[in-house]
């Protein structure tokens, strides 16, 4: 088997400081260490890390002026580590996460060195509790989340991607900000004939949150959902899908204001530009649907 060279690579706001540093010790501490390390200052400066933290590897810092949000500044990461041209796959960790156990790295080479297709591994995570929520299993409905296996999407707080993978299907949609980012690329690598796998065994300790946290989470996850179904379904599945998120928004959603700016954002959705349409071949949405997930849900 040819041993895949690993990166690690974070995009932080520069507001978790001791966050940041507890994620990078985890990472000093495993017993593979990565070739190159990259840290994504997103809209902030960043401190030296390499000889305060003593981490492994190649370590480069990029300070970007602007917020790119989650996938805009994950793409500054990969281009980087695309210039050095010595990686195969590449590790994305949340700012606010932990590596639990010393192997998670290991385990990844090893996965990416018995299998040439696999394209993405999704980490299992879970609070300091060790409970994971529901809505961190990439499967529908109540899900064992220790039950591993091949899946149709993946958990954007901690997971691996192969370089191969992206030079065919191309990097984060970076105009998403953050939400549904992950649906988006996952859609691609399968419909390019990659496997995801999800691997419980691979721990990341986060902090229990919800999405809704961010105040404009109601509009952007509206705009983001029609932005993803514009561009990547087959023009039969759009209303389907469109139908369905909108009724279990209105069942799961008891905010007015949450709902007046879902439909705001809908409708921004509907109005702008979403990009390059490149629609899912259907032997894809078969495929998604054997997985377990067909892509009207």
């Amino acid at each position: 088997m040819v041993q895949p060279r690993i990166a690690v690579a974070v995009v932080t706001m520069g507001n978790r400081p001791a966050e940041v540093d507890a994620l990078l010790e985890s990472v000093a501490r495993q017993r593979l260490a990565p070739a190159r390390i990259v840290i994504v200052g997103n809209g902030c400066r960043l401190p030296e890390f390499a000889h305060r933290l003593s981490l492994p590897g190649e370590v480069t810092t990029i300070d970007v002026e602007e917020n790119l949000g989650c996938p805009g500044g994950r793409n500054v990461a990969l281009a980087r580590l695309r210039e050095f041209g010595d990686v195969d796959v590449v590790v994305e960790l949340d700012d606010d996460g932990l590596l639990v156990g010393p192997d998670v790295l290991h385990r990844v080479r090893d996965l990416y060195a018995a299998d040439p297709r696999l394209g993405i591994v999704a980490f299992r995570i879970a609070d300091e509790h060790g409970e994971t929520q529901q809505r961190h299993v990439p499967r529908v409905g109540k899900s064992d989340p220790l039950r591993g296996g091949y899946v149709t999407g993946f958990l954007g707080g901690g997971h691996a991607l192969s370089t191969a993978m992206l030079a065919e299907t191309g990097d984060w949609p970076a105009e998403f900000f953050f939400a549904h980012e992950e649906i988006d690329l996952a859609w691609r690598a399968v419909d390019a004939g990659w496997k995801i796998l999800y691997a419980p065994e691979l721990l990341l300790q986060h902090p229990r949150t919800s999405p809704a946290r961010h105040a404009v989470y109601f509009r952007v996850n509206a705009r983001n959902r029609v932005w993803l179904v514009r561009r990547r379904l087959p023009l039969p599945l759009v209303p389907v899908h469109l139908g369905a998120w909108t009724l279990l928004t209105l069942a799961r959603t008891r905010s007015l204001a949450g709902l007046r700016a879902w439909f705001g954002g809908f409708t921004e959705g509907l109005r702008e530009p979403a990009g390059e349409r490149r629609p899912m071949r259907w032997r894809t949405v078969w495929r998604l649907t054997r997985l377990g997930r067909p892509p009207v849900l």
